[in-house]
């Protein structure tokens, strides 16, 4: 696999987050995916970095980013990175692509001064909840977007 940064607004991060968000939307109900306010800026480094993996055949089948976050009222600290759209396609799932891209994330926010990484996701998404707390995540105080649903759950791991 070869994993490379790229634009939150690059095609293929536009066709991979079109196919999560469908996929949000069959696991939750719902016809609106995740509603999380994002922009390419957010993700542009050092503010925050965007990774895509590629197969053999040079299709992207994985994504995952991160942006900075500091002390706000959706319950962010100073020192904050936030993980966002981490995603496999289905075909690819189980190849370890997901904590590949975790491990680079996290490397890069860390490099950057980054304190913690913090996520959100959701209870109808156990193999996200498995990933992060196999990868050493304990839960948080909720924070983000959907820190008032039911259904979200936040985790966290020190970067320091």
């Amino acid at each position: 696999m070869n994993i490379q940064p790229r634009r939150y607004d690059h095609p293929d991060a536009i066709k991979l987050n079109d196919q999560v968000q469908q996929e949000y939307m069959e696991r939750y109900g719902d016809g609106d995916g995740d509603a999380t306010p994002l922009d390419a800026g957010m993700f542009v480094p050092p503010a925050g970095l965007y990774l895509i993996a590629y197969d053999a055949q040079d299709r992207p089948v994985a994504t995952g980013g991160w942006r900075t976050q500091d002390a706000n009222d959706e319950g962010y600290s100073d020192g904050d990175a936030e993980l966002k759209r981490m995603y496999v396609v289905p075909e690819a799932r189980g190849l370890g692509l997901a904590r590949r891209i975790l491990a680079l994330l996290e490397e890069d926010a860390r490099a950057r001064g980054r304190t913690r990484m913090v996520l959100e996701t959701g209870t109808e998404q156990p193999e996200a909840i498995a990933l992060y707390t196999s990868s050493g995540y304990e839960p948080c105080e909720k924070v983000g977007y959907y820190r008032c649903h039911e259904s979200s759950r936040c985790y966290a791991k020190p970067l320091s």
